[in-house]
């Protein structure tokens, strides 16, 4: 029964860190991580499990686990879901179970629900990002509208702060992806906004000052027509 165990763990943790994780994501340094907490963690099951020692020296050194720090910002929420995968394959394998095939069956669900909620298909489209904008947005309305001006779809954002003197806001932003087609219309309707207010533009340019502003034009000229006061007759007789 323990060779049974000892090989589904392998088989796991090599699928799991390698098929999964690896061709998916690329890390190398993860990768031995996962299976060296893997095997380290058989391997104190196995002796805790083959000697009477106490519970306070089991915890003691299950204890040890603390020291992987988890919210490491170069570790993902991902990565320590990879993490908390293989110490859980370590742990069915080290106790391995009655009757036998508890073991081999714990473990092919555990790896079937990783391929199947980290494979790419899955919320292909979601993606997250932290961004500062170079000013202080206060309004929940307003900021979303900005977003989506910056070519954000459907964006879902959470504030993580507001610099009033420097004038900048640290937001976290979910958002859609858009696929090739809808980023080819956005472009082309920016473009087409773009040429539609250069066009009005020379448009107003070529027609002339409008009415209001020859209206303006014409009480300014006005104003600069009107004769002296006899304010400025007395200062012309003194000078």
């Amino acid at each position: 029964m323990f060779l049974i165990a000892l090989a589904t763990d392998l088989i796991a943790i090599t699928i799991v860190a390698y098929v999964l994780y690896f061709r998916r994501h690329r890390r190398r340094d993860l990768l031995l991580a996962f299976i060296a907490l893997n095997v380290g963690v058989v391997a104190v099951t196995l002796a805790l499990g083959s000697m009477e020692v106490g519970l306070g020296l089991g915890i003691g050194l299950f204890g040890i686990l603390s020291i992987i720090r988890l919210r490491s910002d170069q570790i993902t929420q991902q990565e320590i879901a990879y993490y908390f995968i293989s110490l859980a394959l370590g742990l069915l394998a080290g106790l391995h179970p009655d009757p036998f095939w508890v073991t081999p069956a714990l473990s092919a669900l555990v790896v079937l629900v990783m391929y199947v909620v980290d494979h790419p298909r899955i919320a292909a489209r979601a993606r997250r990002v932290t961004i500062t904008l170079d000013r202080a947005i206060l309004d929940e309305a307003a900021l979303e509208a900005h977003l989506i001006r910056l070519g954000f779809s459907n964006p879902r954002t959470e504030v993580l702060g507001v610099d009033l003197v420097r004038d900048t806001t640290i937001v976290d932003v979910r958002y859609r992806a858009m696929n090739p087609e809808e980023a080819e219309a956005e472009n082309r309707a920016v473009r087409d906004q773009r040429v539609n207010g250069s066009t009005q533009h020379e448009a107003a340019a070529a027609q002339g000052p409008s009415a209001h502003d020859q209206a303006v034009m014409g009480q300014a000229g006005a104003g600069h027509d009107q004769p002296a006061s006899a304010d400025d007759h007395r200062v012309g007789q003194w000078a």
